[in-house]
């Protein structure tokens, strides 16, 4: 099943990664007043709207800034460079176990988001102001170097990221070299996105 690329279809149909895509039992559906509400927030801060890994991601001054997300339980909004994040307000967890930085606000229910507009609008400011500066945090020390573009997208898929981290460091490698052989960006993306399948299904990027 191929991900969706158009942001309209997102709100009305998912985000084309699970057989529920297009029917009233996607999450996106269950979560569709919240994830409006953040659109909203996101689009009136001067934020340009993109997808990526089949989900809404919003951009300022060429970095990725946030990507919604849905599941089953709940819907969340999650920040890109993380590491730079002070979180003042403490809203911002982790993914799992294996993330190292608290990155997403989780919701777990539609009217939520109106109620922490103003922490959710006051942290989006924050990001857009390292964007604007320039400003990177510094690459965290890993036994496996895993390119931006796979932690951007396990960022905001943690059913991937799950996935991901419950696989050998071999097959972990696989994927690593894989993707850093690609010279573009928009290559390593488009190959995450065929990879998905198999990484969740606990292959390795060589296996059939």
């Amino acid at each position: 099943m191929a991900m969706i690329s158009d942001i309209a279809d997102y709100f009305s149909k998912g985000c084309g990664r699970c057989e529920r895509f297009a029917t009233s039992d996607c999450s996106t559906q269950k979560w569709k007043p919240g994830l409006t509400d953040l659109q909203r927030i996101c689009l009136s801060m001067d934020l340009e709207e993109s997808v990526k890994w089949g989900q809404p991601c919003y951009i300022f001054a060429g970095r990725n800034i946030v990507i919604l997300g849905a599941f089953r339980e709940g819907f969340l909004i999650s920040f890109m460079n993380a590491a730079l994040m002070k979180d003042h307000e403490g809203v911002l967890q982790k993914r799992g176990a294996n993330t190292q930085y608290p990155h997403m606000i989780l919701l777990k229910a539609n009217d939520q988001v109106e109620k922490l507009a103003p922490i959710i609008r006051a942290y989006i400011e924050e990001a857009k102001g390292y964007a604007r500066a320039g400003i990177k945090p510094q690459r965290a020390e890993r036994d496996i170097e895993l390119p931006d573009e796979l932690v951007e997208a396990m960022d905001g898929d943690p059913e991937l990221a799950e996935a991901f981290h419950a696989l050998t460091p071999g097959r972990q490698r696989s994927y690593t070299f894989n993707l850093s052989s690609a010279k573009k960006s928009a290559t390593r993306i488009s190959r995450i996105a065929k990879f998905r399948e198999k990484i969740i299904a606990g292959k390795g990027a060589m296996e059939r």
